[in-house]
């Protein structure tokens, strides 16, 4: 008989990855790849501080690699299955190895930093900090021109800051408190990070069918390498991702003004930001002019807000820092030089950096003519396209880094997550046929 014909009963469930052992199969996956990725970092990585995060978070990916495998046993005990084995304990378990894989190694440098090693965080951190020195004495976080020119030769990478405005406010408690442990930027992007992501999460867990999702979608924006790693050597970006995140679960809950006011937030800390906004504010259109105003009074209001007071103040050193240095017009050329395509070509190919240029260009045409054509009605679709769209212009740029992925990584996840909480909307009405 030809299995179509057969009863619905009678026919054979499509086993997704997703389903394997309810969710315990990728998380073995994860937590085991993770501890292997962990402990050859931490015997063969060229940078210290990366050594150094490979060699605390490789027992705590081991531990997390270790309680799956007491999962997966005690799923034979139906009586145990529910509490130790479902979704709720999933999460516990995800909660803690991101402790022991991110925040202990990044609490690890800040401890040693502070006692006077040197190598224990990476150059945006130093940047961070330097900004919230310079906002407070000077009242913008950026040095013109001549004054970097001015600074030896091996400080000149530290005399920029390539962010927005609002990303100086991490380096304020140690320019305001002096050297200590709690005082390290990272200390308070994962601080802050923990807290809006928790946000983010608890939006969507009130949603039954989407919990297992956002099990998954918190993983992979939290305890996955690159996630992890990067809070724990540098961290700049994780705030960004968990507004950006938050931002969407506010939309797919219906709060736009909410949204607006958290992924502007996002796009003044940095410009990764804002291609997500743009992409909301496309969405917010379809629900109606009153929510795209809402979610623009925020969203495009708050950036402007933060970069005024370094507008006026000095210009040309905002543009120095913003502009000119991310398109390799500054006085040093940026470290991101990972060997994406984009890069690739810019520099092994004659005229790359153009090509290159246009390729990306070409990536946003694209895009925005999809967007134009099919606006996206659904908050999911809008995470579906700015993870996409992030993922074409980090491999398309010409200075780039392996640690960006974490954005489409986990916009990607949390697309999926939200679909799951997200009601369909209402099908636009056809006109009738005369």
């Amino acid at each position: 008989m030809n299995p179509a014909d057969s009863p619905a009963g009678d026919r054979p469930r499509r086993l997704r990855p997703s389903r394997l052992a309810d969710g315990l199969g990728l998380d073995l996956l994860l937590y085991g790849l993770s501890a292997i990725f962990a402990g050859v970092t931490a015997a063969t990585s060229t940078l210290l501080p990366h050594r150094a995060w490979g060699a605390v978070a490789a027992p705590g990916y081991l531990l997390a690699t270790l309680a799956v495998l007491g999962q997966l046993l005690l799923r034979r005990h139906p009586d145990r299955r529910a509490t130790l084995t479902g979704v709720p304990a999933r999460a516990v378990l995800t909660v803690v190895t991101w402790a022991t894989t991110a925040v202990l190694p990044m609490l690890w440098q800040a401890v040693e930093r502070a006692a006077g090693r040197t190598d224990r965080a990476q150059e945006e951190v130093i940047v961070v900090e330097q900004a919230g020195s310079r906002l407070i004495d000077h009242g913008t976080p950026y040095l013109g021109h001549d004054a970097i020119a001015a600074l030896p030769p091996g400080e000149q990478l530290l005399g920029y800051l390539p962010y927005q405005p609002g990303m100086a406010l991490f380096g304020l408690p140690r320019a305001l408190a002096g050297i200590a442990w709690w005082t390290d930027a990272r200390v308070w992007f994962a601080l802050f990070t923990a807290v809006v992501l928790a946000a983010a999460a608890t939006l969507l867990w009130s949603h039954r069918a989407a919990r297992p999702a956002v099990v998954r979608a918190v993983q992979l924006a939290t305890v996955l390498p690159v996630c992890a790693l990067t809070l724990a050597t540098g961290g700049d970006d994780l705030p960004v991702l968990a507004l950006c995140l938050l931002a969407l679960s506010l939309c797919a809950a219906g709060r736009p003004g909410r949204a607006g006011l958290t992924i502007g937030l996002a796009a003044a800390l940095k410009l990764f930001a804002w291609p997500v906004a743009l992409v909301l504010l496309v969405h917010a259109a379809t629900r109606g002019r009153r929510t795209a105003g809402r979610l623009a009074a925020g969203a495009l209001g708050l950036p402007i807000l933060a970069v005024l007071p370094a507008l006026v103040i000095d210009p040309g050193a905002l543009a120095e820092n913003v502009v000119r240095f991310p398109l390799g017009h500054g006085l040093v050329t940026s470290p991101a030089q990972s060997p994406f395509p984009g890069h690739l070509i810019a520099t092994a190919v004659p005229a790359g950096r153009t090509i290159a240029a246009a390729l990306l260009v070409a990536a946003g045409v694209a895009i925005a003519v999809r967007l134009v054509r099919r606006p996206p009605r659904r908050v999911a679709d809008t995470a579906t396209i700015c993870g996409y769209g992030l993922l074409a212009a980090i491999l398309l740029m010409p200075s780039t880094r392996f640690g960006y992925l974490l954005y489409p990584v986990a916009l990607l996840a949390w697309a999926y997550a939200v679909r799951r909480a997200e009601p369909r909307p209402e099908p636009t009405p056809r006109p009738p046929i005369r």
